[in-house]
């Protein structure tokens, strides 16, 4: 079908004015289609335009009470002709449930067969479940109605309300887009609550319940904190009314910003133990799609080039906000490890584009910049942004932009033009160097004869000023922290030439490449563990993991580096993340497979005799331990450890739990780890994961049961036979069958597997998109 490019949408911006929506919703049919009727008015200065629909059939159309031929209906758009100054456009139409992640997505809870719908409307998704005008300045009020089944609830972008028995109406919205209209239908487990004057809610499958209720306090806990802290910021209160938070079957992204009702992907809701990372992750995700409320929602872009600064300010606002209001700490490590890796990466590639990118590509095309750049890189050169103007310039700013423009939309020249009525100077300039452009500049120490100096290198003729710090170490790890504003090439730093240690960007403060110098790299063994600020450790860390890749460093420099520093390392994404690189890039990549692994697992094997019994350190470590694990017999012993109560089963399960590190939870989740690399090994086969599968007869067992058999030796050719032929393939299979390495995949922001606002994000240390 045709993608919409920015001139129509302009033309067709400028031709129309939407003035209001009623959809009604039938989702009695127990098939995998359901009816929908859309009621649009609207305004009209010409005389023809079209509207978005993508039916599985097309049942009417009647414009002006004038019934229309269906047939005229090709690619996804029906002309409209003849228009009126005002006009009434009713489309009643057939659509099929999705399971892509797009549209009305129908997902089966393999636990007890329950039926979950959800809608997901996203660049071009709106059409395949109802009839509009599907572009992002084209915004309107929503009133909805939908007939289900009468144990299903609604939830949606308006307070639902239940009508009759499996009758409910959503009240009228404030102006949305089409991307971010949905609704929740299903008999979903709700939480409800009230702050501040807000109504919240949680949702989740029935099979989950326990879960969710488990952690209840923790969500609305956050959802509190950022709340304060956004009432606090910004000069506007939340304005959509009720705030669901829905935690949704086979999601193909972290979360997505619906006004009213966020939908979050429940893989967030966690079965068994998880890590304090994981825990700040997700509530770094709630925090994104709350400041997108304000950045997004409130104020929407006015066509898809400009998204970026939709997401970046999220991104930007969730590390900042997590760290400043909530309880979970270590944010910008996380950043700094996760996010800002995965972003250098991008930005380094054939592919890498300007954070800005131009207005000329369609909607589809446009998906090809939601990636690392849109996200990372743009929070980095936001956060860069605000500590170059100051945080009284740049909160004035942005809120003179939100004031403007509420409930309507805007572009990046008129941001700019907000932050420089709120005193900021020189931001044309500033937007040429670091949004117009790609690529990162390099950052260095040369210590001289008589001090050090920090020299910038461009990978092009831009000049990116930079405003960071730079950290001296001595051998105790003390620290002298230096602030610098870099507009040259070269820099003088009033920092001593005999430190053991020296970081450029020491707090992570800039978007660049480090390299460390020769003392420092040799110092490292010694100083690194000794240097308390987790930030300045993960930038070392970057610096390191990039020079490799570059071939730059010895790969053995850096794998010996992580054998002698991990054991003193506290920080659980550190772990993960640095694991999970050398998984994917140095064990069996660079260096030879048995004689590295074995130096990566004997460094775990250490770190998880001496860490503290049932942490989250222990938890994050013997998830690395098991994927570097070849001892088989161990693997087995602790999967039969506490696999039974009874009989003999029951002195099996303690002897195996002697030799278990003590305080280790090995939940469900670990168990499937444990599997996988012992088909890996190829001690497991299908009959075991067969047997692991009836133990776990869940939708996410089922998850776990396809990665495990697309590991087995025989199992590649049908994995992929299943994921490139079969239409009905869930989001969530389809995603985790090509992932066979071992350690579960962290869940970033980030967007989508369609699109970029969370594809489903890779764990600590990997690459790909995030939340929306």
């Amino acid at each position: 079908m045709r993608a919409l490019t920015v001139e129509e949408a302009r033309q067709r911006a400028a031709d129309l004015t939407v003035e209001s929506y009623r959809v009604d919703f039938d989702l009695t049919d127990p098939g995998d289609s359901f009816e929908v009727t859309s009621r649009i008015r609207f305004t009209a200065v010409g005389e023809a335009s079209w509207v978005d629909v993508k039916p599985e059939r097309l049942l009417s159309v009647e414009l002006n009470g004038q019934s229309l031929d269906s047939a005229l209906l090709a690619e996804g758009r029906f002309p409209l002709t003849g228009l009126q100054a005002d006009n009434e456009l009713v489309i009643h139409a057939v659509q099929k449930y999705s399971v892509d992640g797009e549209g009305l997505v129908r997902s089966v809870d393999a636990a007890d067969g329950r039926v979950y719908t959800y809608g997901m409307s996203s660049l071009e998704s709106a059409p395949r479940y109802y009839p509009c005008f599907d572009q992002p300045d084209l915004k309107a009020p929503y009133t909805v109605t939908v007939k289900c089944h009468e144990d299903w609830v609604v939830l949606g972008n308006g307070a639902a309300t239940r009508t009759a028995p499996g009758e409910w109406a959503l009240a009228e919205t404030k102006p949305l887009s089409t991307y971010f209209v949905t609704i929740v239908a299903g008999p979903y487990h709700l939480i409800r609550t009230e702050y501040d004057g807000i109504p919240l809610g949680l949702a989740c499958r029935q099979s989950l319940t326990e879960h969710l209720e488990r952690d209840a306090e923790d969500l609305f806990r956050t959802t509190r904190d950022a709340f304060d802290a956004y009432h606090r910021m910004f000069g506007q209160r939340y304005m959509f009314g009720e705030y669901w938070q829905a935690f949704v079957p086979d999601f193909n992204l972290g979360a997505m910003e619906n006004p009213g009702c966020v939908t979050v992907s429940d893989d967030l809701l966690f079965r068994a133990q998880a890590t304090s990372a994981e825990r700040s992750t997700r509530s770094r995700i709630l925090v994104h799609e709350m400041a997108h409320m304000w950045f997004g929602d409130l104020v929407t872009m006015k066509w898809w080039n400009d998204m970026w600064l939709n997401e970046s300010f999220a991104e930007y606002m969730a590390h900042r906000v997590a760290e400043e209001a909530t309880a979970y700490q270590g944010n910008w490590t996380d950043f700094a490890f996760v996010r800002k890796w995965w972003g250098m990466q991008t930005d380094q590639s054939s592919s890498t584009h300007p954070v800005a990118p131009d207005s000329l590509k369609d909607a589809r095309q446009s998906l090809d910049d939601f990636d690392g750049i849109s996200y990372a890189k743009g929070a980095a050169v936001l956060k860069q942004l605000a500590k170059y103007l100051g945080d009284d310039v740049f909160l004035q700013g942005v809120n003179a932009h939100l004031k403007a423009h509420e409930y309507g939309n805007a572009d990046l020249a008129e941001f700019i033009a907000k932050l420089t009525e709120a005193g900021a100077a020189g931001l044309a300039n500033w937007s040429d160097q670091w949004l117009r452009t790609s690529g990162l500049d390099t950052l260095s120490a040369e210590r001289t004869a008589s001090g050090v100096q920090l020299h910038r290198q461009r990978p092009d003729e831009a000049r990116r000023p930079h405003t960071l710090t730079v950290g001296g170490y001595d051998e105790s790890g003390a620290a002298t922290i230096v602030d610098l504003v870099v507009d040259e090439d070269v820099t003088e730093v009033a920092l001593s030439n005999e430190l053991a240690v020296i970081v450029p960007d020491a707090q992570d403060d800039t978007w660049a490449k480090v390299r460390l110098d020769a003392a420092s790299l040799a110092n490292l063994p010694t100083v690194l563990p000794k240097i308390a600020d987790s930030t300045t450790r993960a930038v070392i860390w970057n610096a390191v993991r990039d020079a490799t890749m570059a071939g730059e460093l010895d790969p053995w420099q850096a794998l010996n580096l992580f054998a002698a520093t991990v054991g003193s390392e506290d920080s659980d994404v550190a772990v993960e993340s640095l694991v999970r690189w050398l998984l994917d890039r140095v064990v069996g990549g660079y260096l030879p497979y048995d004689e590295s692994r074995a130096v990566v697992a004997d460094a775990l094997e250490a770190k998880l005799a001496a860490v503290e019994p049932g942490s989250s350190l222990q938890l994050a470590t013997a998830r690395g331990f098991v994927a570097v694990m070849k001892n088989v017999e161990l693997l087995q012993d602790w999967l039969a450890a506490g696999e039974s109560t009874r009989g003999d089963a029951e002195r099996l399960a303690d002897a195996a739990s002697a030799r278990v590190p003590r305080g280790l939870v090995v939940g469900q989740d670990l168990r499937w780890a444990i599997v996988l690399q012992l088909v890996r090994l190829d001690a497991f086969g299908a009959a075991e994961i067969d047997a692991e599968l009836a133990r776990d007869q869940s939708s996410e067992g089922v998850t776990h049961a396809a990665r495990c058999r697309a590991a087995l030796a025989n199992g590649k050719e049908t994995a992929w036979t299943r994921i490139m032929t079969d239409p009905e393939i869930g989001v969530r299979e389809l995603l985790a069958t090509p992932r066979v390495s071992g350690i579960p995949r962290r869940r970033r922001s980030p967007r989508r597997t369609s699109r970029g606002s969370s594809p489903i994000s890779p764990g600590p240390g990997s690459s790909g998109p995030g939340w929306c």
